[in-house]
This record gives structure tokens, sequence and C-alpha cells, in this order.
């Protein structure tokens, strides 16, 4: 049985963006707050009854939850540019290598504003 499972994750951050055009507001220092969903996608595993145990998508989570929560995510290694766009590509390049299952990452800055990355580049 191949499933889809979703996890979410909240945090609070700032950030700036330093490649819009002048005067644009997104060019001030502002915070969110970031919802994060992780989907997940393959078979079951018969013995366990699981596609991946809740607990290992959250250890793995946890990681980036220290590096972003309550700090500029401008300041963070890869993410000078943090566009919801960008934090998509950063938490995906940080999490399938330990979630190889990893099939999907959205980030909402807003609650009606938000991005998807399934690992496709153009």
């Amino acid at each position: 049985m191949i499933v889809e499972l979703k996890k979410q994750f909240l945090f609070e951050a700032a950030h700036h963006l330093p490649h819009v055009p002048a005067g644009h507001k997104c060019a001030r220092v502002h915070g969110h707050s970031y919802r994060v969903e992780l989907g997940l996608r393959g078979p079951v595993d018969a013995q366990s009854g699981w596609l991946v145990d809740f607990a290992l998508i959250d250890e793995a989570w946890s990681v980036l939850h220290r590096r972003f929560d309550h700090h500029m995510l401008n300041e963070v290694e890869g993410l000078e540019n943090p566009t919801c766009e960008n934090l998509c590509g950063y938490i995906w390049a940080t999490l399938r290598p330990r979630i190889p299952q990893l099939c999907a990452v959205t980030v909402w800055e807003t609650v009606d504003s938000c991005c998807t990355f399934r690992g496709e580049l153009g």
C-alpha cells in the first residue's frame, strides 16, 4: 500500500528581501509566523504499519526549528535571500537526506500565501 502523510511545524522568524525593487515593503525587516508542511510518500511497512515514524520527522525538523525560530533568516548560511521559494528549497535540501520519503515541502508565510517544492529543478 502506497500512502502520503503530512506533518506540520510552526516557527516565528524575521527577514528582509534584499533583491526587491527600491521602496518595496519587503525590503524592510519584518516577521512572519511561518507554517511548514512536510509531505512524505511511499509504501507502508508490513510489520510496523507505518510509512515513517512521526517521531523521526520531528527529530529531523528539530534541527531546522533551532536554526529558524526567533532568528533573522537572512543570517542563516544559504538563506541570504529568504523568499518563501528559497526557504522551500533550503528545507528540502536539508531534510531530504534524512527523510528519503520526502516528496513535498510547503511553506506558508501568511495564512493565505504559500509555496510548495517537490524536488523538481528547472
